[in-house]
């Protein structure tokens, strides 16, 4: 943005500084009133000719330097869009395989758990088999 306001004001500047050259030059001349009047005529319609070329030149450097902005904007677009495509791709694919992962997870620790209770059970029927042997030892005459 700062680069086309010093543009802009190199342009004015010179604008400026062509015509007041040129009134001086003019007002300095030794030429009649008639004459003078029609050379300043000239380099008015000089000036505005230059003036309307300037301004059509950097219209056009601006209309270019616009389309090359959304020309580059719209390609950042699309590679964001490709961007954020992958990574929702990796994720869908990362959480999949934690879920997998928690799963197998899961169906060890139900087959630890059940053998625990199996041992438990085996292990709590084994210690009341014995105290019914035991009670009907001490309870036989």
């Amino acid at each position: 943005m700062s680069e086309e306001n010093t543009f802009g004001a190199f342009v004015v500047g010179f604008a400026v500084g062509a015509l007041a050259g040129a009134v001086a030059s003019l007002l300095m001349a030794p030429q009649s009133g008639e004459e003078t009047r029609q050379v300043i005529k000239e380099k008015a319609i000089e000036l505005k000719d230059k003036g309307m070329e300037s301004f059509e030149e950097t219209r056009k450097k601006a209309e270019l330097a616009y389309h090359d902005a959304l020309t580059k904007a719209e390609e950042l677009s699309a590679v964001t869009k490709a961007k954020a495509e992958e990574l929702g791709v990796t994720l869908k694919e990362k959480a999949a395989e934690v879920k997998d992962e928690v799963k197998d997870k899961v169906e060890a620790a139900k087959v630890d758990v059940k053998d625990a209770v199996d041992k438990t059970a085996a292990d709590v029927k084994t210690a009341v088999d014995q105290t019914e042997k035991k009670v009907q030892q001490t309870l036989k005459p």
